[in-house]
């Protein structure tokens, strides 16, 4: 039976850091109206909790971030950009970091959060639960796409795909591409099943974590981004400060390049917010000083355009390792 995410979940995810959670102080009442008035009061409190959808413009925008790396860290490298944000839209602007893909995801459907910052797999969820849209993707090295790299220790005796069998292995999140869907895929094509061929498997939560437990030999190997197919630029590079750690990992397989992170807005965002977003981020990748801000933040170099079918492999992706989108 295929795995699903988030078919229905009704709680806001309690491991967002730096949003005000909020809440309606309207929701006791209507409660209250709809159990004590019969019919009618229940009809009222209906037309209270589901109005019709509307463009909205929000006072404060609320921007998710998904856990490439600790979220603590990620909120100190985000305030830059938000403090620019600030300025050029001319608008309140918070960003909030979660300690799980899925959570950025269930905070958009919640209508907790306003944008996102999402790795291609957790758009595909996005848009599919909470009705998110793609605006823009992101850019590295020139190209708006990267790969999934299976890495070992230097020193590992492991030099090809069939060697991992009976070995440890460390994935990034279950619904991260490069660190986890795509590799799957990858092993499942080379006979390789994830679920039993592996002596132990953990999700570390972000891709620094994944690349440390290699280095660190807390693991035999792992599933986490490249930039490239040269061995010499990703995760490893990103987030190992020292060229001699670096040099510690050594990657045994790619896979097939998967589109890249991207920006997502929710579904009822005022257009014109939607535009004054898509132009600040269009303009920052053309200027030397955002480019660095966004290097900062998630080791990318800008955005450009970006449409839903761009995903389609990552959809086809998911149905491969037996994963439901519901």
């Amino acid at each position: 039976m295929g795995k699903s995410f988030f078919a229905g979940a009704d709680s806001f995810p309690n491991d967002f850091v730096g949003c005000d959670r909020g809440g309606s102080l309207l929701l006791p009442f209507l409660r209250k109206l709809s159990r004590t008035s019969g019919f009618f009061g229940a009809f009222l409190a209906l037309l209270f909790l589901c109005p019709p959808t509307l463009a909205y413009s929000p006072k404060k925008l609320k921007i998710g971030l998904v856990p490439s790396e600790n979220s603590q860290e990620l909120m100190r490298k985000a305030q830059p950009l938000v403090a620019l944000m600030r300025a050029a839209l001319g608008m309140e602007v918070e960003a909030c970091a979660a300690s799980d893909y899925t959570s950025v995801v269930e905070a958009m459907r919640a209508g907790k959060i306003d944008a996102a910052f999402f790795a291609p797999g957790g758009f595909v969820l996005a848009e599919k639960q909470a009705g998110a849209r793609v605006i823009l993707k992101s850019v590295r090295k020139g190209k708006s796409f990267f790969y999934s790299a299976i890495i070992t220790h230097r020193d590992s005796e492991i030099n090809k795909l069939d060697d991992l069998k009976g070995k440890s292995f460390a994935f990034v999140d279950l619904a991260s591409v490069s660190g986890a869907i795509y590799p799957k895929s990858l092993l499942l094509s080379e006979g390789i099943n994830p679920e039993r061929d592996f002596s132990r498997v953990i999700y570390a939560g972000g891709h620094d974590a994944t690349v440390l437990a290699v280095l660190h030999r807390r693991v035999d190997a792992a599933a986490t981004f490249a930039n490239d197919t040269s061995g010499h630029s990703g995760a490893w590079t990103d987030f190992l400060k020292k060229a001699e750690d670096q040099d510690q990992i050594r990657v045994i397989a790619y896979s097939d390049p998967a589109p890249s992170d991207n920006l997502c807005v929710s579904r009822d965002l005022d257009k014109k917010v939607v535009d004054r977003i898509r132009k600040f981020f269009l303009d920052l990748s053309k200027n030397p000083k955002g480019i660095q801000f966004l290097r900062e933040l998630y080791h990318i170099d800008g955005y450009v355009e970006a449409t839903s079918a761009d995903y389609e492999p990552v959809r086809k992706a998911f149905e491969r390792v037996g994963v439901k989108i519901r």
